[in-house]
């Protein structure tokens, strides 16, 4: 003790230990009674356990066995220190299993999206991310917590790390404090439908009036809206009040409703790319009308030093690039 503070053990890599091999050959030997099956578990010969306990014997200056005609039993010195040294070999298996477990942790990315966008934008190209990494694991959840309900939050440093998230595509305004954020895709927004057989599937905005009205609930996550009255507005089309519309918690429910033929959808063209191209959908007017919200790739600044966020970042933008995304950092 030194000016009243207890002295502690100096590291176990600072005192004189004896070769780890020997003292798990001992262990193996102690454990097993037998140098013979210590010999076996350890796949080498018995002379080669003999050799490593003298060894640690004279090097300890104790006896741990006492050798009997083909037996060995355990001198008391050596069932004293066996327990110990068992625990410490099993908190040395720990430690290297979380050393591996973090090294297997630098492939794996948790990634977050609105439900909408990781369904029909980011599943769809996710084969080629993992093309370019065979060796990511990549967690993605689907979430409207991704989705913005005021400027500037709920997003922030403490959400991610509670979340365990690496990287966030938010569906939002792009201001988002302590974390690292990059416009990746502007959106519009685009009526659509399902085609009638031989009908003319273009009308003017004034026929969407008389149409069952799909809505999209995320549209309505915030102040601002981005719903059909803003549409009808943005087209210059007087609407009558109140406006019927037919509303669902997420985009990929008010999608089902209209692939099946149930109204007309206000839609990002960028998310159902597939349907328009397959003609499941067609797009009913061609005004399109700005949104007020854009995709932002989101990550805390600690997560994007890791080569595996960095590499899926780089990713993200450069699918985007072929859909007129990108653009310079916001935040």
């Amino acid at each position: 003790m030194q000016d009243g503070v207890p002295s502690r053990p100096a590291p176990a890599s600072t005192r004189r230990l004896p070769p780890l091999v020997a003292l798990s050959y001992f262990e193996a030997a102690a454990r097993t009674r037998s140098f013979a099956a210590a010999a076996r578990e350890l796949h080498v010969t018995p002379a080669a356990i003999s050799h490593q306990i003298k060894a640690l014997e004279a090097l300890l200056g104790v006896e741990l066995f006492v050798r009997h005609h083909r037996r060995v039993s355990l001198t008391s010195a050596a069932r004293l220190a066996l327990p110990a040294l068992q625990e410490g070999f099993a908190a040395l298996a720990d430690a290297v299993e979380q050393l591996r477990a973090h090294s297997e942790a630098r492939n794996l990315i948790t990634v977050c999206a609105e439900p909408m966008f990781a369904t029909k934008w980011l599943v769809p190209r996710l084969h080629r991310f993992y093309a370019r990494c065979p060796e990511a694991e990549v967690r993605l959840q689907a979430s409207l917590s991704s989705v913005d309900s005021m400027r500037g939050g709920p997003a922030g440093l403490a959400e991610f790390r509670r979340a365990g998230i690496d990287l966030a595509v938010r569906f939002g305004y792009g201001s988002y404090p302590e974390l690292e954020a990059q416009r990746l895709l502007e959106v519009s927004l685009l009526p659509v439908w399902a085609p009638e057989p031989g009908a003319e599937p273009r009308v003017e905005p004034e026929a969407l009036l008389g149409q069952a009205l799909l809505s999209d609930g995320t549209a309505w996550r915030s102040a601002d809206r981005f719903g059909w009255p803003q549409w009808f507005e943005h087209a210059g089309v007087a609407v009558p009040a109140p406006l019927r519309e037919q509303r669902f918690g997420n985009g990929l429910l008010a999608l089902e409703a209209a692939l099946t033929g149930q109204g007309v959808l206000l839609a990002s063209p960028l998310l159902i790319q597939a349907e328009l191209q397959g003609g499941k959908l067609a797009v009913a007017c061609e005004v399109a009308m700005p949104c007020p919200f854009a995709y932002f790739a989101v990550c805390p600044p600690l997560a994007l030093e890791r080569p595996i966020v960095q590499s899926f970042r780089a990713w993200l933008f450069e699918e985007a690039v072929p859909c007129g995304g990108g653009g310079a950092a916001t935040a």
